[in-house]
Parts: structure tokens; C-alpha cells; sequence
């Protein structure tokens, strides 16, 4: 007996190269980005001062700081991994398994904007780190403030990185839509 499928057919995809090997190391290197802070959050979450004097970990020590603390870690995973999506095929075809859109092309700029609004936002919110060490931390020890600060450091590429791989996901995209209207 033959199964009907809740899912509409997947749309025709227009064929699009594959994506440089640089844009995919770039893609992967977002989720390592964010990796280093996250963990540091967690260990804050896990009761671990972290770098903070005695009285400076007393607002991170309450169940509403580690909801926040937790979730923060987790949501920025995600949101780097979605950069993976611009060089993998569910960055092309919604996966079968969501419901609704499952199976069905993704158009270029419902993916472009999204991650250039996305990458210029993260650039903005994480530049300022590069001046980590010129602020005072008087809540901090001296080697958790350059502890913090190195862990820190690699969110200052999230926002670029992200940039060169949605550029990189654009022009793909761009060059299949031109040889298909050519052809």
C-alpha cells in the first residue's frame, strides 16, 4: 500500500553551484564562534563564578539570570547554525519534516535578507568587544577579566563571517537564476 504524503511535491529548485569550500569552513566556523562564550555563560549557570569577584557574581546567581544566561547560550547556537544553512541543501529545500512548507524551494531572499539584516545586527552588537580590556570591570578579577575577554574575542567575527557566506549563498543563487533564464 502506497503512502499519501501530507506534503506537497518540492518545487522545482533552478540547479545552483556548490558553494565554495571557503563559505562552508565559514559557515561551520560561526557555530565554533560562539561556542567559547556559551560554555563560559553555562559555567556561570552551573554556579561557577567565572571570573567574577565574590559580590560582582551575586546578580548572575539567581534562577532568573541562569534561565537568561541558559537560554542566551543556546539561542545564539542556534541562530550560528542556521548559517550552515546557506551552504547545506536545506539552505535550498525546506526540509520534509516542517510542517506546512515542508519540501518546498526556498526563495534566495527569504534567506539573504534575513542573514545581511542578521550579519550586519551581529556585527554592530559585537564589535564593541574588541575594546573588551580598554573598559573598567571592577565586578571582575583581573585574570577573569582577560579570561572573559578572550572568550569573548571570536563573537567579533560571527557578525562577518556571516556576511561572506550569505554573499557567497546570494551569487549562487544569482548565477543559477541568470542561466535559467538564459537557457
Amino acid at each position: 500500500m502506497r503512502r499519501m504524503s501530507m506534503h506537497p511535491a518540492p518545487s522545482p529548485v533552478t540547479s545552483v553551484a556548490a558553494p565554495p569550500r571557503w563559505a562552508v569552513w565559514a559557515a561551520h566556523l560561526t557555530t565554533l564562534m560562539v561556542l567559547p562564550s556559551g560554555l563560559w555563560r553555562i559555567a556561570m549557570v552551573l554556579g561557577y563564578p567565572s571570573g567574577y569577584t565574590e559580590a560582582g557574581f551575586v546578580p548572575f546567581d539567581t534562577p532568573g539570570a541562569k534561565v537568561w544566561m541558559l537560554t542566551l547560550s543556546v539561542l545564539c547556537e542556534l541562530v550560528a547554525f542556521l548559517t550552515i544553512g546557506l551552504v547545506r541543501p536545506w539552505g535550498e529545500v525546506v526540509p520534509r519534516w516542517i510542517p506546512l512548507i515542508g519540501g518546498r524551494a526556498v526563495r534566495p531572499l527569504a534567506a539573504v535578507v534575513p542573514a545581511a539584516l542578521g550579519s550586519a545586527a551581529l556585527t554592530l552588537i559585537w564589535a564593541n568587544f574588541l575594546l573588551w580590556w580598554t573598559y573598567p570591570h571592577d565586578d571582575m578579577t583581573q585574570t577573569g577579566n582577560l579570561v572573559v575577554g578572550i572568550l569573548y574575542q571570536p563573537l567579533v567575527l560571527w557578525g562577518p563571517l556571516t556576511a561572506a557566506v550569505t554573499v557567497s549563498y546570494y551569487r549562487r543563487h544569482r548565477a543559477a537564476q541568470r542561466r535559467a533564464a538564459a537557457g
